[in-house]
């Protein structure tokens, strides 16, 4: 195969040996697999801007903050200038949060740096070498479901005490290794204080994870979850250890019940409409 551009500039400066194969294409970006030295990595290159579909993406950027005034007022005047230090945080933003994570000790892949705009990282691999499949792909027994849905949610407590909310947490962007699942993908991370949609960002995560592992398992899908772990993040009560219950019940004096059944059907339906294109992908 032709090595990409961004590639070709990592190979010349010794940070990798070899491109041997690509990987996956996304809406975000192209990951390859590439060998550095003795080890097989993955290299995921950012598509430009104007080659993404990636929608609402403000929605996202919200919370976020640029390195000075300046950044900020080129972005905000939407200048050419702006477009390229906005550019610059979305792809950064995902590697801070790869560090972050990782250094928190989450299920995250571990990031091997950031060089000429391409992330380099761990290639998540099966029990046999291969690259990992995403959960969305594999079939669960219940025990397996009830357990990686367990691993998950500690994940999704953890990403929230640091501060972060996935934002687009599904069965495909967890891959599974033979430790259990492993979360990818995260550009468009959220801040969990600095976001007006966190909390509605939060339920969609967990709700969809719920709803797909909940096909396994159905007792899953009586629980509550993803409201109980905001509460207690609201509180100021949720820890890295939090023992959850899953039986949380609203005050339904406060709490908009519409609101969060929507999330719940939103996650849903946008795990069943990827999985109704993923099958006529395959059908063509």
């Amino acid at each position: 195969m032709k090595t990409p551009e961004p590639l070709q500039a990592l190979i010349e400066d010794g940070l990798i040996d070899e491109v041997l194969r690509p990987l996956k294409s996304g809406k975000e970006a192209s990951v390859y697999v590439v060998r550095a030295g003795d080890e097989v990595r993955c290299a995921k290159v950012y598509k430009d801007m104007a080659q993404r579909s990636f929608k609402q993406r403000v929605q996202y950027e919200e919370g976020r903050k640029l390195r000075g005034s300046r950044e900020s007022r080129a972005v905000g005047r939407a200048s050419k200038y702006g477009r390229r230090q906005q550019e610059a945080a979305w792809k950064n933003t995902e590697v801070d949060a790869l560090y972050q994570l990782r250094d928190a000790g989450l299920r995250v892949p571990q990031p091997h740096g950031y060089f000429h705009g391409v992330l380099v990282m761990e290639l998540v691999t099966d029990a046999e070498g291969f690259s990992a499949p995403r959960l969305g792909e594999v079939e669960l027994d219940a025990d397996q479901a009830r357990a990686f849905h367990a691993i998950l949610l500690r994940q999704v407590i953890g990403m929230l005490c640091c501060g972060l909310i996935h934002g687009d947490l599904s069965p495909y962007n967890v891959l599974v290794g033979p430790e259990g699942p492993v979360i990818i993908d995260f550009p468009q991370v959220v801040s969990a204080a600095g976001n007006n949609a966190a909390r509605r960002m939060l339920l969609r995560d967990v709700n969809a994870l719920t709803a797909f592992l909940g096909r396994s398992a159905p007792e899953l899908l009586d629980t509550w979850y993803a409201e109980e772990i905001w509460e207690l993040f609201e509180r100021g009560e949720l820890r890295p250890d939090t023992e959850l219950a899953g039986d949380w019940r609203p005050d339904e004096r406060e709490v908009d019940l519409d609101s969060v059944r929507e999330a719940i059907n939103d996650a849903r339906e946008v795990a069943l409409i990827r999985q109704q294109g993923r099958e006529e992908a395959e059908a063509d």
